[in-house]
């Protein structure tokens, strides 16, 4: 289910504390469907997180310009983060992902204040592996004419 960023501040804020809202981040990534064991290679892999994540860029059956993700963590606040962002960025296309200012989504969740350094390192890596996938997806979409 796609999801605004407007629309995560806001359960965000509801939430109040960050007990609760690393409760939320758990109980996200929780939910987050299974990934295929044969999409967790190195290819898929996060470089750089000092966690275990894999991301794999799909397009979407009926409308290829539309991607979807698969991704999975081997921590609960990671994976977490791991399913806002695959939330934020799903059904989207390549354009609109590249355009995602990571920098706002850590302000206005407050992550900046609440996650490591390390994790913030990692969380960008991840999504430059999201930006990178969706690009090469949207590039066998539309081969670059000579």
């Amino acid at each position: 289910m796609s999801m605004s960023l407007d629309e995560i501040v806001d359960i965000f804020e509801i939430l109040g504390d960050w007990d609760q809202r690393y409760q939320y981040l758990v109980e996200l990534g929780e939910k987050l469907p299974p990934m295929p064991e044969d999409l967790k290679t190195d290819e898929n892999k996060v470089k750089g997180c000092m966690s275990q994540v894999w991301v794999s860029a799909y397009q979407d059956e009926t409308d290829p310009r539309r991607i979807h993700f698969h991704g999975d963590c081997d921590t609960s606040i990671i994976k977490g983060v791991l399913a806002l962002l695959i939330q934020l960025l799903d059904g989207k296309t390549a354009e609109e992902i590249q355009n995602l200012d990571v920098d706002e989504f850590f302000r206005r969740l407050k992550l900046d204040e609440h996650l490591s350094p390390n994790r913030h390192f990692g969380i960008y890596a991840l999504v430059e592996l999201m930006k990178q996938q969706a690009a090469r997806l949207a590039q066998t979409f539309h081969p670059a004419t000579r």
